[in-house]
């Protein structure tokens, strides 16, 4: 009896102890996740800007300091707690990062993802821990065509918009197009912005000749094998979905070699480099910025903030990976308060997930409709211009906006199958 009782006093000292020692989630604090490129060639361009861009929010947030429909303190009241995590090394270490970012680090939802390999990876984590994940940049179509989640969301655009809207821009602008050749990373996000934008612009001008298609390995940082067959090779344009280091390496290479001197290149991710490349990108260089963002962003209250205070702040202007940013940080909270109202106190993550799906908003770069891939993929309207320094700073000239109608498959039909039907449906005026 000694011996169980000391047993039972042992066992009850300890589940004491342990309960003490459990950390204990504030009521009034929402740990956020926040997860993007720290380091590495994609920290530069794309990483830091975003980080910059929710420490500058989340600041604002927490102070109350924006107009409604985000005037409300924090996330429903509760000041927001970020935990951040580098997205280099890979989607495998990514899954576990995010399984840590909940397990350990208690995280009540997570932000982030830049890389289109990462985000084919965590869903299947974030599904089986129940854990509201945002995808605020990656652009393979696939995370909704191939699968159905409940707890993941994206706020942006897919790479399907960007280069369908890529064609009909280089339609626009070349009335008399012959030929194009393509350079594209060698990975998801590289074949599919390939796949898209030559077969859509295929169904637009039939018969263009493709002179050659390079797909060196990601990250790879030189290019002179690839810039020598593009130059061998000539073409009217040639297209690449080259982001983040490569893009900028690339384009200062090619440059270096007179690339772009008789061929004209459409960089689907090219408004990132703008400032940061100012006066090194070629005049009439084609560029996009993923959506409505950055230089193409709309004249409204949020973008008016977040531009003067962003530039006020880093002293840089905000290119679209930090507009991206803001815009999945908006979504969950919006989506967290309109649950929160629905319910009349703090709502489950299953709560949230609810108001998420088929959301309309405001964010700075214009409105977002959570309207494909059952209500958890957003659609927004594509832009493109040509970069110009003539004048001494960086700007963009022949900008032209596309309707999310126009570059978008209808729901339940994969970009693929879209574009090789001849985009039925498409609503481009």
């Amino acid at each position: 009896m000694i011996t169980s009782f000391v047993k039972k006093s042992t066992l009850a000292g300890l589940l004491v102890a342990s309960a003490v020692a459990q950390p204990v989630l504030a009521a009034d604090e929402y740990k956020l996740g926040l997860v993007t490129f720290l380091s590495g060639g994609a920290a530069g361009p794309f990483g830091v800007p975003a980080k910059n861009a929710a420490d500058l929010v989340l600041e604002t947030l927490n102070a109350g300091g924006l107009p409604a429909p985000y005037n409300m303190k924090g996330i429903n009241g509760r000041t927001i707690k970020p935990v951040y995590v580098d997205e280099a090394g890979g989607a495998t270490k990514q899954a576990s990062e995010l399984r840590n970012l909940v397990e350990r680090q208690g995280v009540d939802s997570v932000v982030g993802y830049i890389s289109s390999g990462d985000c084919l990876a965590v869903p299947a984590v974030a599904e089986e821990l129940k854990t509201l994940t945002v995808l605020f940049d990656c652009g393979t179509p696939r995370v909704f065509e191939d699968s159905s989640y409940q707890y993941v969301f994206r706020t942006g655009p897919t790479a399907t918009m960007d280069n369908v809207a890529a064609s009909h821009y280089i339609k626009e602008m070349f009335p008399k197009l012959d030929s194009v050749s393509g350079i594209n990373q060698n990975y998801s996000f590289g074949h599919e912005s390939w796949a898209d934008f030559n077969g859509s612009l295929n169904k637009l001008i039939p018969n263009v000749e493709v002179t050659t298609k390079q797909f060196p390995k990601i990250y790879a940082g030189q290019y002179g094998a690839e810039i020598s067959a593009l130059m061998v090779n000539s073409a009217n344009v040639i297209h690449s979905s080259f982001w983040g280091g490569d893009m900028e390496a690339f384009l200062l290479q090619g440059s270096a070699r007179g690339l772009f001197e008789d061929q004209t290149a459409v960089l689907t991710t090219g408004e990132s480099a703008m400032y940061r490349l100012e006066g090194q990108i070629p005049e009439g260089t084609i560029l996009g910025g993923r959506g409505p963002f950055g230089i193409y962003a709309p004249d409204n209250a949020l973008n008016r903030w977040f531009r003067e205070a962003y530039i006020a702040r880093f002293e840089t202007a905000p290119t679209y990976p930090a507009y991206k940013m803001v815009q999945g940080i908006f979504g969950l909270k919006l989506a967290t308060e309109k649950a929160a109202e629905k319910v009349k106190g703090q709502p489950t993550t299953e709560d949230v997930v609810s108001a998420f799906e088929n959301l309309v908003y405001e964010g700075p770069g214009g409105t977002v409709s959570m309207n494909m891939g059952n209500g958890h993929q957003a659609s927004m309207e594509m832009v493109y211009g040509r970069y110009s320094h003539k004048s001494g700073e960086p700007s963009v000239t022949d900008v032209r906006r596309y309707p999310a109608a126009c570059v978008n498959p209808p729901e339940g039909m994969s970009s693929i199958e879209w574009i090789e039907k001849g985009m039925p449906g498409a609503k481009c005026n």
